[in-house]
């Protein structure tokens, strides 16, 4: 049904039905009813989206966790801790959140550290691990 809903046809249809409601305002002389009608079937509409809407999201979070829960499994040295993680209180959330940061050996650039300063390592002819300045493996000088 959402994918019904969600549809190019869907807003066609939207479209044309309000058109036509707006067309047949001066044939009722845009009275009580007409309004009455529009706003009623407006508020019946509105209201079953919400919910096509929220069994839509929950259907697609559920199947996010599935993923994310296989994935967990498929790596070896992940924390199984975690697979459950979205029926925790959003304290619980924070202090693994905090627990997974500190444990991060390279997390993304932009992200600064808070709790835990790493020093870059480094190579024995002087250049950094990271940057390609140093001897390339297998290279002799």
């Amino acid at each position: 049904m959402s994918v019904i809903a969600g549809s190019p046809w869907a807003f066609i249809a939207a479209v044309v039905l309000i058109g036509s409601w707006l067309l047949t305002g001066p044939i009722f002389g845009f009275s009580d009813t007409w309004q009455l009608i529009a706003n009623t079937v407006t508020t019946l509409v509105t209201t079953l989206m919400v919910f096509l809407i929220q069994n839509t999201q929950n259907r697609d979070a559920k199947a996010i966790h599935l993923k994310l829960d296989e994935l967990i499994r498929a790596v070896p040295h992940a924390r199984k801790e975690f697979m459950e993680a979205e029926e925790e209180d959003l304290d619980e959330i924070e202090r693994e959140k905090g627990i997974v940061d500190e444990a991060d050996p390279a997390p993304p650039a932009g992200r600064q550290k808070q709790h835990v300063q790493v020093k870059p390592e480094r190579r024995r002819n002087g250049g950094h691990a990271m940057s390609g300045n140093g001897k390339a493996k297998g290279e002799t000088r």
